[in-house]
């Protein structure tokens, strides 16, 4: 008699704890069609059930489905009992203090989040409830507001429709770190079945005071705090006209309200992708950075001849900007829209002790504008974590203040109000820095050229390898090793001066699976796998001085040519 298949063992195990009629029903058809020994079926399986998510750099992603290696009602439960002991254990006060709970509008995104409130409040930890989906940095600003231990915020930001996720902010409202992450996944792993948790209904938690439902108030205290950090209110808005999308996601609300209130009411949204739709319809990747993502807001724009075009991503924590460019519109890189605000906020606020940050793999551009504004400079690991966190130790250390921070995949935070990334406060400051040029006499691209002449034209690009599965994560990962074995030792004609491997930690940073190769000249290759998604990016950089009367596209072409180069001898190297 032969031996059962393990990953159908596991699955009967799984399906006897599953809640979910609509996975348990779909695990039932992947056993049966299983033991009939349909290869398919079995390779999927063993997808699913050989090892588990991971709880790190975002707390939790993945695709929607049963098992172990998907998001589900089992998973999310199990997580939330880890998250709950672990905060008991060492967070003095936090059954009183209480975690908030957000969500966006992807699918079982509420779901998640009823059962993460059902979890905690049957531990006897408080639990703040939004009551409907908004915007990441809503959640993680009301961590802080409501003085709570902890946040969760159900999500999966751009991933496509198909999947979810589960981040987890500490009390100070940044995304756990080290020691927090690692513990918090340590205590999980102790968690037994799901369906043996104390789990009352929200209805007696809430006549209980466990759990209380955060209502429109809470949101319209954040509108108000993001208006506020508005550095020149008096810069009359009224006229500018701006086109939007939230992409099918949850911006909506909190881009219209803060624009009207900001003093910029000439906003129009583009009506097909206006409301919450978890299946974001009208796009192929609901991601702004994507091609063809944007098509529908820059049509919009065209047709009420926007001056500024505004795109978030389906939780709102990300921002995508496009200006006008002879007769159409020129869609600016996360690099760029960094730049642009750091030059501006640096140049209007004052001149006091202040920081500007951004991570490894963004641009080296902030650092000349940072040195050229007499404002200290950090770098950070990738992730927006690390920039939270590392303006909250210069702001202890140093008694300085935090002007912004970014990340060159549209991720950007504005002075201490959120600490992660904001799309909702990043529309309205970029609107103020558009009428602020358009006061002094300028375009948008010409403050950005004009910043180039100062500090040097930074050409930057970042390829994705997609290797979904077991067998693509082993791929990746052999890709690191090689380089990491046997880095170059020049790239497209130019010696490779330095090799950081943050494996193992350098100059302050935490270890990190990163390679960064310094170039002569300024050039910069880095490698990483991503830590959300199955791909391995690569990033390219090229610094190009710009003469006195030479003219922008020139220098532009003579920038895209050698970064051009330095990415294919790279790529060509990768096979």
């Amino acid at each position: 008699m032969s031996e059962p298949n393990p990953h159908v063992t596991a699955a009967n195990a799984w399906l006897a704890e599953d809640p979910d009629p609509i996975t348990a029903k779909e695990l039932r058809e992947l056993v049966a069609a299983a033991e009939k020994a349909d290869p398919a079926a079995l390779k999927d399986l063993a997808e699913r059930f050989t090892g588990s998510l991971e709880f790190g750099t975002a707390g939790l992603r993945g695709i929607l489905g049963a098992g172990p290696q998907r998001m589900n009602r089992v998973l999310v439960r199990k997580v939330s009992a880890g998250l709950g002991a672990y905060l008991l254990a060492n967070v003095p006060e936090a059954k009183r203090s209480g975690v908030v709970i957000g969500h966006d509008a992807r699918h079982n995104s509420r779901v998640f989040a009823e059962d993460t409130a059902r979890v905690l409040g049957g531990m006897g930890i408080k639990v703040y409830l939004a009551h409907r989906p908004w915007p990441t940095p809503t959640t993680a600003w009301a961590v802080t507001d409501k003085r709570a231990c902890a946040g969760v915020m159900v999500t999966a930001s751009h991933n496509p429709p198909a999947y979810n996720g589960y981040k987890v902010y500490w009390g100070n409202g940044a995304q756990i770190i080290p020691p927090h992450d690692t513990g918090i996944a340590k205590t999980i792993e102790t968690i037994g079945r799901s369906d043996e948790l104390a789990m009352p209904e929200l209805d007696e938690l809430r006549r209980n005071g466990l759990v209380i439902d955060l209502g429109e108030n809470v949101h319209d205290d954040y509108l108000a705090k993001v208006v506020a950090l508005r550095e020149h209110p008096e810069l009359d808005g009224t006229s500018l006209v701006v086109a939007y999308t939230p992409l099918h996601g949850v911006g909506a609300l909190s881009v219209e309200g803060a624009m009207k209130l900001g003093g910029f009411p000439k906003l129009h949204t583009e009506k097909s992708q206006r409301e919450p739709d978890p299946d974001f319809p009208t796009v192929a990747f609901p991601n702004p950075e994507e091609k063809g993502a944007m098509d529908r807001v820059l049509a919009l724009a065209a047709e009420v001849k926007a001056e500024l075009v505004l795109a978030n991503d389906p939780d709102a924590d990300r921002l995508c900007v496009a200006v006008p460019d002879g007769a159409g519109y020129r869609v600016l890189s996360g690099d760029q829209v960094g730049a642009l605000l750091a030059d501006y906020l640096l140049t209007v606020s004052p001149r006091d002790k202040r920081m500007v940050a951004t991570t490894i793999v963004s641009s080296q551009l902030l650092g000349f504008l940072a040195k050229e504004a007499g404002a200290d400079y950090r770098e950070t690991l990738t992730g927006f974590k690390w920039i939270g966190n590392a303006a909250m130790e210069y702001e202890a250390k140093h008694h300085g203040r935090f002007v912004m921070g970014y990340e060159e995949a549209l991720g950007y935070s504005v002075g201490p109000l959120v600490r992660d990334k904001d799309g909702v406060s990043a529309c309205l400051l970029f609107a103020e820095l558009t009428v602020w040029n358009r006061a002094r006499g300028k375009s948008v691209l010409e403050h950005l050229d004009d910043i180039y002449r100062r500090v040097g034209l930074f050409v930057t690009e970042q390829v994705s390898l997609t290797k979904p599965g077991a067998e693509g994560m082993a791929q990746i990962k052999g890709a690191m090793a090689k380089f990491r074995g046997a880095p170059p030792k020049e790239l497209a004609g130019h010696r490779v001066d330095t090799v950081v491997d943050l494996a193992q930690g350098e100059g302050g940073l935490p270890p990190s699976d990163v390679l960064v190769f310094k170039l002569d000249g300024g050039r910069r290759v880095i490698m990483r796998p991503s830590g959300t998604e199955p791909k391995l990016k690569s990033y390219y950089e090229v610094r190009v001085t710009v003469g006195a009367t030479e003219p922008m596209a020139e220098a532009r072409t003579r920038g895209l040519a050698e970064l051009a180069k330095l990415r294919d001898a790279h790529q060509k190297l990768m096979g």
